[in-house]
């Protein structure tokens, strides 16, 4: 009886810590923390794209988290339930052939596959749609290793320097942008990780791509593809401001004499247009 009841004791008191550890470990987690855990670790989209992303994304997690549980829990079953319990135990009966388990081993993966298939055909049909009448239309040029902004309808350009300081790249909120990303020498891949999208720049081939940033802020992009010894230096920024602030910062590039378009990425370049 007194095993009983401090084995009892120990049980409770391990139940208490474990109890207290968890409260602590949540009261530990930032209201930020927690949102990432929501999203599968992907950053918050600031596009009005971004949010079919992010449902792929976590709809993908927990259908594979579902399987996985399912995985596992017949596995810990069979562990407990066909375990050794003395040496008279035997294997369970073993037979070459099982049908309809063999029937449901192959429609079950092709019923996933088939759904992962139609939900990723669905969002990348709309995702992959070009806007051929943006409100903004940009040029992008990947070159080692910076990047070249071109404001086609403005007019004007951002140009960064190799190996220093990252160009920036101003968009209005709430207009539709479509980027047309070219380069003049190796591949690179043009990404802003809050757009939950990137695409890669490829020399002798125009890719395009529209987003509409939906929230005004700072937000960092950079070079997704290694593309030699600068990689890690193709960084840039994009500012998604006001109508207004976007058409004063046009302004001043005009002010600066960055009239034109670069398509080579060096600014010794003569710009065209002029």
């Amino acid at each position: 009886m007194r095993r009983m009841t401090a084995g009892g004791g120990r049980r409770k008191a391990a139940l208490v810590a474990l109890s207290g550890v968890s409260a602590l470990f949540l009261a530990g987690c930032s209201q930020s923390t927690i949102d990432d855990w929501k999203r599968a670790g992907y950053p918050a989209p600031s596009t009005e794209e971004g949010p079919r992303m992010l449902h792929l994304w976590t709809g993908s997690w927990i259908a594979a988290l579902a399987v996985g549980f399912l995985v596992w829990g017949l596995i810990i079953w069979s562990i407990i339930v066909y375990r050794r319990r003395s040496d008279h135990d035997h294997a369970p009966d073993q037979v070459r052939y099982n049908l309809p388990m063999e029937i449901m081993y192959t429609i079950v993966p092709l019923i996933m596959i088939g759904g992962m298939f139609f939900f990723t055909a669905r969002d990348q049909s709309v995702l992959r749609t070009v806007n051929e009448n943006p409100d903004v239309k940009i040029g992008v040029v990947g070159f080692r290793w910076s990047w070249t902004f071109n404001y086609v309808d403005q007019n004007t350009y951002e140009v960064g320097t190799p190996g220093g300081q990252g160009p920036v790249m101003y968009l209005p909120i709430d207009k539709s942008v479509t980027f047309e990303l070219t380069s003049p020498d190796v591949i690179h891949s043009f990404w802003v990780p809050t757009f939950l999208e990137k695409l890669d720049v490829i020399p002798g081939r125009t890719n395009k791509m529209t987003v509409t940033p939906n929230k005004l802020g700072t937000f960092r992009g950079k070079c997704a593809e290694l593309c030699g010894v600068d990689h890690s230096r193709m960084l840039f920024t994009v500012k998604v401001v006001t109508q207004q602030e976007f058409d004063a910062h046009m302004q001043e590039l005009r002010a600066k004499g960055q009239f034109g378009q670069l398509t080579s990425g060096r600014t010794t370049e003569s710009a065209q247009g002029v």
